[in-house]
């Protein structure tokens, strides 16, 4: 892929903005924070179209809690073809942490990722999205 460069104007104010995204971001210039910005409005359009996406699907929740296990593995199992692996760490003796790897349209993963995450003793979840192509 070339590098191409070319001059933008920009209202005071948004350039501002993007400044202060820089430093939020610890983005190394304007140009990378530029690149960033453009690259997740290309992913979001990807979501919001329906077009193959990966994903990975954090949860956090109490074993102890409800039938958590036993229901996220009979969603899971609904969902096998999109569903690429998943690990599983003991945090503590109650808290576990699930990362699960996804690959799909992006409606699938969302409608599994809301099923999960909707599961009782489920502490936190988030749906991480990426553009395939």
């Amino acid at each position: 892929m070339a590098l191409v460069r070319f001059g933008v104007g920009i209202d005071e104010t948004i350039l501002q903005a993007l400044d202060s995204f820089v430093v939020e971001s610890s983005l190394p210039n304007r140009s990378q924070a530029i690149r960033h910005l453009v690259e997740k409005n290309l992913v979001e359009k990807k979501w919001q179209s329906n077009d193959l996406v990966a994903g990975a699907l954090v949860l956090l929740y109490d074993h102890h809690k409800g039938d958590v296990t036993v229901k996220s593995n009979e969603i899971q199992h609904d969902y096998f073809d999109v569903i690429l692996s998943s690990q599983h760490f003991h945090l503590s003796h109650d808290n576990c942490l699930e990362i699960i790897a996804l690959k799909g349209n992006a409606n699938m993963l969302t409608e599994l990722s809301d099923k999960l995450i909707g599961i009782k003793g489920i502490i936190h979840g988030k749906l991480i999205m990426s553009k395939i192509e």
